[in-house]
């Protein structure tokens, strides 16, 4: 099954992590590497992997570089890849037991966080849907991120993906309310009975912030991992902090821009007659 899978990758500035992600793809014999011009030592770290086939374009949304990712693979099979994602050494030979004729047309893969290099215990992340035929999938932007819309039947893999993020903090924060700002806008625009219960939640502008502290620290039992738990817990607060910090913005505008476009009513003119 390996030799029909094409890795794609979307990069922007990944020095700190592409190279243990490709490392780690050492069986793939064409990786596709989506660029949106990268401006630290992205290109010099691809440039040492002799398969990877490197391809540059502005980003606009993630369905679309996605997308533009996948018209490149000549493969049946896609394995669709974060730059910060370390595949285990279970799920590539869990991948390599599969047939290029299975009855599935795509496989969610599990997640494990990481702090620093170690695995927490559990995380937000739900498994991905991120193997699967090139010829039953698209990609659908939703809020700061995408959703791969997959014809046929799916089923679940056991070995884990690792998502080992080691950039600055900086960028992470410049990420984040990047990614606040697109889900605002879901948020605002979406009628609420299709919004999910954590978006529900994230609407109230308070709630989300202290239902993800206790839920990573409680319900996925970040107080065991130690500070590396804590951080994750952290993260992921500010994260939500930054989110209803923008909604609350966006919401006071949007109201101000209402008050001031309503018509006037004024007394009507009194007859002289």
């Amino acid at each position: 099954m390996l030799d029909a899978i094409t890795p794609v990758i979307l990069t922007y500035n990944e020095a700190a992590n592409i190279d243990r992600t490709l490392q780690r793809l050492n069986w793939a014999k064409r990786i596709i590497v989506v660029d949106s011009y990268s401006q630290d030592e992205t290109l010099q770290i691809l440039a040492k992997y002799p398969q990877v086939e490197l391809f540059q374009r502005s980003f606009d949304t993630h369905a679309n570089q996605w997308n533009y990712g996948l018209e490149q693979v000549q493969t049946e099979w896609v394995l669709s890849l974060d730059a910060d994602y370390c595949l285990s050494e279970e799920l590539t030979a869990e991948m390599a037991t599969l047939s290029p004729d299975s009855q599935f047309d795509s496989y969610f893969l599990p997640f494990k966080y990481c702090v620093f290099g170690k695995p927490l215990r559990k995380t937000l992340l739900p498994p991905r849907e991120a193997l699967f035929r090139k010829s039953k999938a698209v990609y659908v932007d939703d809020g700061h991120t995408q959703l791969l819309k997959a014809e046929g039947c799916s089923s679940v893999l056991n070995g884990p993906i690792y998502h080992d993020d080691r950039k600055s903090f900086s960028r992470w924060l410049w990420a984040q309310d990047r990614y606040a700002s697109l889900e605002v806008q879901k948020l605002l625009s979406t009628p609420p009975s299709e919004l999910s219960v954590g978006d529900r939640i994230r609407q109230t502008k308070v709630l989300a912030p202290l239902v993800v502290l206790l839920y990573c620290l409680i319900l996925h039992q970040g107080l065991f991992d130690g500070w590396r738990g804590w951080f994750y817990a952290f993260q992921r607060v500010l994260a939500e902090m930054i989110l209803s910090a923008r909604l609350i913005e966006a919401s006071y505008r949007r109201n101000t821009i209402q008050t001031t476009n309503e018509p006037v009513l004024t007394r009507p003119l009194e007859s002289t007659s």
